[in-house]
């Protein structure tokens, strides 16, 4: 009996996009975990690349090799974007997820640079690929772990809007109250704003030192704001910490199965049947 869920061309001619789809997309084969563990060699190759060529010492005596290098990787990453595209069934879905967009932009600063000289820094944006290690070697508990993490950001962020507006009135208070005590003073506080990003260095504990009040009252008011500052650093963690507990639930095991229709993931180990569209994952037996 045919799947109803498995299109023609996978079964037929476009088998091989199939194949494709399993080496590229997925960790549960030798030949997909071999081509992830190359890609991420060949990342951390490519980072290692641009790092170098920022050292002038080192670029004036091998800038060509390092120039040749930087196109190559930007050829087998062009190369490797392409056949992603090629092997989903909705290129565009692909295209704009995450993941999508940092493949991308992992080769265009080469291609830009032709034009911008030096825009070619901005490649180092392919440490974010390196990402795919949790699913390449099967860190399921660091996926779960991660997603109980998402969740309760996402289920307190009522709360941490309400306390980043609380923070964001109270910096622009004691700016203003900065600015009326020590704009004689010639201490640097020479406008509401330069004194609200006082208030703000001086709120979060990291005291950068290029402005300081001069008088009494300055400095009073800057050390309730730093105690004040201090006190509030456990605010957002308790929110977050107890949002943690009330989601944190048992989790099946997962694997690196990806729907190459809407490109989900994190399926059940045993999963046969995307669960966000109910597409084949055409899991082979072992």
């Amino acid at each position: 009996m045919t799947d109803p869920s498995t299109s023609p061309e996978e079964s037929g001619p476009g088998a091989w996009r199939k194949s494709l789809h399993e080496i590229i997309f997925e960790a549960d084969t030798p030949a997909g975990k071999c081509f992830d563990v190359a890609l991420l060699v060949v990342i951390l190759l490519s980072i290692l690349i641009i790092m170098l060529e920022s050292v002038q010492a080192i670029d004036a005596v091998y800038h060509n090799y390092l120039f040749v290098a930087e196109w190559l990787f930007t050829v087998l990453f062009s190369a490797e974007y392409t056949l992603r595209l090629l092997c989903v069934r909705r290129p565009g879905r692909y295209a704009l997820s995450f993941f999508g967009i940092v493949d991308l932009l992992a080769i265009l600063p080469t291609f830009v640079s032709l034009v911008l000289p030096g825009s070619q820094s901005l490649l180092v944006i392919r440490g974010f690929r390196l990402l795919r290690v949790f699913r390449v070697f099967k860190l399921a508990r660091f996926l779960s772990e991660a997603t109980v993490l998402r969740q309760a950001v996402w289920a307190s962020r009522a709360k941490i809007t309400v306390f980043l507006v609380t923070v964001l009135i109270l910096v622009i208070i004691m700016g203003s109250a900065m600015y009326l005590i020590e704009s004689g003073a010639d201490s640097g506080f020479t406008s509401i704003p330069q004194s609200m990003y006082w208030a703000i260095v001086t709120m979060t504990t990291v005291g950068y030192g290029d402005i300081a009040p001069a008088t009494s009252l300055g400095k009073t008011v800057a050390a309730m704001i730093m105690i004040l500052g201090y006190t509030m650093i456990i605010v957002p963690t308790g929110i977050i910490s107890a949002e943690m507990v009330q989601t944190s639930t048992a989790t099946k095991p997962t694997s690196t199965q990806v729907c190459s229709n809407c490109l989900s993931g994190d399926h059940d180990a045993d999963a046969v049947y995307c669960k966000a569209c109910g597409y084949s994952l055409h899991r082979k037996t072992r």
